[in-house]
């Protein structure tokens, strides 16, 4: 990302003030966690409504794992507001994905989550200033997260088992890592856009503005969730109906959540879930709601 402005001196903060600022952005990553499940219809996506393309898991189990996702979500800002490197950073996450994997049984419910908004958690504790409430400096989480760790990111290790890796082998797609190390390009450029202009379209309805991100990244991004199971014929008719959706006036429509759900029951038939986009969305609103200084919404 280009034309960022050049960082703030930081305020040198107490111990306490380093805890009760990265508390607040844990609590932040957790909102964000429960806005995304909220938020309906995402199509193929779990949600309080239905479980979409997901046999496995249901709300239960990610509110399960948000919960326990939580104190881990503090430890990384907190690492992030102490400089610490990416190592370390993997450390805390590797150990966040044994405790969601305990919580949920095995089920992985927010392994991409755990990556992208940890990271964003880690820059929002190295940005952050604190005066009883969160500020930040004019640079943008992503741009921290790829100048900080960027190049660590691209030189770490590779699952050789997570649908992400498969589908780098397979079909080229870059996945979470290259968000990553791009500073989460799509979230700036697809999904904060989306989700505040679905707000507009609709400012009565809460759902609205998450769907409409949801619907642009799948429609923008290659998800690997969708490669995996789909293949290249599945991701074509996922980008071909969220950007249909989108042509036909998205959370502007009258009907829209007729036209969503539709959406919707055609991924189910089909077994598809954009998990990668549902990542980004959580990361999302995350971003917004700092930026905003307001509660997740």
């Amino acid at each position: 990302m280009t034309g960022v402005p050049t960082a703030l001196p930081r305020i040198q903060l107490s111990r306490a003030q380093n805890h009760r600022l990265s508390d607040l952005i844990a609590d932040a990553a957790y909102r964000a966690l429960l806005a995304e499940l909220a938020a309906w219809p995402k199509p193929g996506l779990v949600s309080y409504v239905d479980s979409g393309s997901h046999s496995d898991m249901s709300a239960t189990t990610l509110q399960k794992s948000a919960e326990v996702l939580r104190p881990f979500f503090a430890e990384l800002a907190l690492a992030g507001s102490e400089g610490r490197s990416m190592n370390s950073l993997r450390a805390i996450g590797v150990r966040a994905e044994a405790a969601m994997l305990a919580a949920t049984g095995g089920i992985n419910t927010h392994r991409g989550t755990i990556f992208g908004l940890g990271l964003l958690c880690a820059a929002a504790g190295l940005a952050a200033e604190f005066d009883g409430d969160i500020l930040f400096s004019p640079q943008t989480l992503g741009c921290i997260v790829a100048r900080n760790w960027g190049e660590d990111i691209r030189r770490g290790p590779i699952p050789l088992h997570s649908h992400g890796s498969s589908a780098l082998r397979r079909y080229g797609a870059g996945g979470a890592r290259a968000e990553a190390a791009d500073g989460f390009r799509s979230l700036y450029h697809i999904g904060l856009p989306a989700l505040r202009h679905g707000r507009a379209l609709a400012p009565k309805d809460a759902a609205a503005g998450p769907v409409q991100a949801c619907f642009a990244l799948i429609a923008a991004i290659r998800d690997t969730n969708i490669l995996h199971r789909g293949g290249i014929d599945g991701a074509t008719y996922a980008r071909n109906a969220a950007a249909a959706f989108l042509f036909g006036g998205g959370v502007g429509a009258t009907d829209w959540q007729e036209q969503a759900a539709a959406v919707h029951a055609g991924f189910v038939a089909r077994r598809l879930s954009p998990g990668g986009c549902a990542d980004l969305l959580a990361m999302t609103l995350f971003v917004d709601a700092l930026e905003r200084g307001t509660s997740v919404q």
